[in-house]
């Protein structure tokens, strides 16, 4: 098996809010056992000023960079496209894999370390996702569609979800984010597309799976649950969740 040499980590999660969330994230992030360097940078995406300030303390005693977005835009949120951007230069100068960890997933100890040994492992790798789980282990959204299929690595020619995963220095090498369709709010489908395109392949891995917590961090996509006529009506009329 040719197995690659192994690479640095640019690992980020983007937050909006939803503090509590986000610190059981950060908290389970840096507890992480990784074999590589690695830096991890909160994204502050338009947080309230309280939340914002509760950020800049964790940052000051925590081992993760703050990079407050009102910084650098006055781009209303969401700004996912510009940290992709952004996020993907940074790797191609330091020639490191992206990892993204959304603020209401939870990884294990080991998590990252596996990812990044998949991607090591398998150099047609473009992306490499942790599946997802609920408190009680059960595979939940958005891969509930992978339920009997626990304990494997799948060859998806679905796309991945950005809840945890790595993107391969290949596929940042191949595929230019700033090309993709900034009228969109969300990337994955778009991104987990032009990785088949370019020919290499998406792995989700039930074997290595994160608790997710789905949309802690954006309280009102809860409707989609439960009150989903009310979900798509504001979807359609304000124009929220472009995929």
């Amino acid at each position: 098996m040719n197995i690659l040499s192994p690479f640095p980590l640019r690992i980020f999660t983007p937050v909006k809010d939803s503090i509590d969330s986000t610190l059981q994230t950060v908290e389970s992030v840096l507890a992480s056992r990784l074999s590589v360097p690695y830096t991890y940078i909160i994204y502050n995406d338009f947080s309230t000023a309280e939340n914002t300030a509760r950020l800049k303390q964790e940052a000051a005693r925590r081992d993760f960079q703050l990079v407050n977005l009102s910084d650098l835009t006055d781009h209303p949120s969401p700004n996912y496209l510009m940290v992709l951007q952004r996020e993907r230069r940074m790797c191609l100068q330091q020639g490191a894999a992206m990892l993204i960890v959304e603020s209401d997933v939870t990884v294990q100890p080991h998590t990252l370390q596996g990812l990044m040994q998949m991607a090591l492992e398998r150099p047609e790798a473009g992306i490499v996702a942790s599946a997802t789980v609920d408190e009680s282990g059960c595979l939940n959204y958005p891969y509930q569609f992978l339920r009997g299929q626990e304990n494997q690595v799948i060859d998806s020619r679905k796309h991945c979800s950005f809840c945890c995963s790595l993107l391969t220095p290949e596929l940042l090498r191949r595929v230019d984010f700033d090309q993709l369709d900034a009228t969109k709010n969300w990337f994955d489908v778009t991104i987990s597309h032009r990785s088949l395109e370019e020919g290499l392949h998406n792995y989700v891995l039930t074997s290595l799976p994160v608790l997710h917590r789905p949309h802690s961090s954006r309280p009102w996509k809860q409707l989609k649950y439960r009150n989903p006529l009310k979900y798509y009506w504001l979807k359609l009329t304000k124009g929220f969740d472009k995929i």
